[in-house]
């Protein structure tokens, strides 16, 4: 591991309040990145100078310019130096001293090309969004590869680019991220990497803080834009199967979660279940769809173009 130059990259737009206690977060780490990148989409607060005083390195872009897949592939070529690199989002705040450490760890096994750290929901979230992150990410690392396919379907190629580490040589090796998707740029490069014979590692002890309490219609946008990924990209159905086994699963758990926890959002969990259904199903059919209501429905409007 300590062979490894490590680079840290995050993209921000106006990092908020919290901001510093995540620049602080990243400074207690036991391992130090080589090197730490912000891509700013030209925030109009103090974000960049923030990150400055903390040692950082800052790319600004303008906001017009940031793509999920497109951006991140700046940050790693300007790294050019470093052999891993780990993601960050600005709102998910490292849970504790050995973060970092823990998932440069993952890639001992000289196999695994992505690594993904465990989410926790933040200590203010609501239970449906607590619950989203507890039935997501276990508390027992996994590492994944074609021969859980027939098992894991869709969760195999399951990724996250709010804290995630790569392999630089397999990632140049695959091409690196696609930068036309409007979303899943993570997942989208954990599948092609799976195919091509290399591992997923699921780090449950690579921790970082982070949780969405989604409104109705930020959850209809986010799914809305899944359905879109998927009609674009239908190979990854056609290779790794549909996911609604773990739909099920998943509606299950979270119904018996908030018997125990909070049995009155009951009600607002099924209506969200519908409002995803349904928008998803949307999303799929975004090839018939005017260009209007498309950037009115989706969470990425600048994406349709």
């Amino acid at each position: 591991m300590n062979a490894y130059r490590v680079g840290l990259i995050v993209p921000t737009l106006n990092a908020g309040s919290q901001w510093n206690d995540w620049l602080e977060a990243v400074q207690r780490q036991s391992v130090q990145p080589h090197r730490k990148l912000v891509i700013d989409s030209s925030s109009s607060d103090n974000t960049r100078q923030l990150a400055v005083q903390f040692g950082f390195e800052v790319m600004t872009i303008d906001k017009m310019e940031f793509n999920h897949g497109g951006t991140r592939d700046l940050g790693i070529k300007h790294l050019i130096d470093c052999d891993i690199l780990v993601f960050l989002t600005q709102d998910a705040l490292l849970a504790d001293e050995k973060s970092i450490e823990n998932m440069l760890s993952s890639f001992d096994d000289p196999q695994v090309a992505i690594a993904y750290g465990r989410q926790l929901p933040h200590p203010d979230a609501g239970p449906i969004g607590a619950h989203a992150r507890l039935f997501n990410y276990s508390t027992v690392s996994a590492t994944k590869t074609a021969a859980d396919i027939p098992v894991l379907g869709a969760k195999t190629f399951f990724c996250s680019n709010s804290f995630s580490a790569y392999r630089r040589d397999d990632y140049n090796a695959i091409g690196g991220f696609k930068r036309d998707l409007i979303f899943g740029e993570d997942a989208h490069i954990a599948g092609r990497l799976i195919l091509d014979g290399r591992k997923v590692f699921y780090n449950a002890k690579a921790t970082v803080y982070h949780s969405h309490d989604y409104s109705f219609r930020e959850d209809a946008r986010r799914y809305f834009d899944i359905g879109a990924w998927h009609a674009r990209d239908p190979w990854m159905m056609e290779k790794f199967g549909g996911a609604t086994g773990e739909g099920i699963r998943f509606i299950k758990s979270e119904t018996a979660y908030l018997l125990k926890h909070a049995w009155y959002l009951l009600p607002s969990a099924g209506i969200r279940t519908f409002i995803k259904f349904g928008f998803y199903r949307l999303g799929r059919m975004e090839a018939c769809l005017p260009l209007k209501l498309k950037r009115l429905t989706s969470m990425n409007r600048r994406y349709w173009k």
